[in-house]
């Protein structure tokens, strides 16, 4: 049998472990601290509009790629 695939997947559950173990520590901590509403719903809205921002990017940078490449995308 392979190595490679056995390591992989060793690799990928404790890289997704250590980061779960994380996330949820930092989501503990953060709940200990008392966060603003004003505070929170301005954070909230920034990240929707970076990711707004980003979803759009993505979005031309497919479209432009495809029309480089010469695929026809018209519905």
């Amino acid at each position: 049998m392979d190595w490679i695939p056995i390591t992989f997947v060793i690799f990928k559950v404790l890289v997704f472990g250590t980061g779960m173990f994380f996330a949820v520590k930092w989501h503990y901590d953060q709940d200990r601290k008392s966060m603003s509403t004003r505070a929170l719903l301005r954070t909230g809205g920034t990240i929707a509009v970076i990711f707004i921002v980003l979803l759009v990017g993505v979005l031309f940078l497919t479209f432009g790629l495809a029309r480089t490449l010469g695929i026809d995308l018209n519905l």
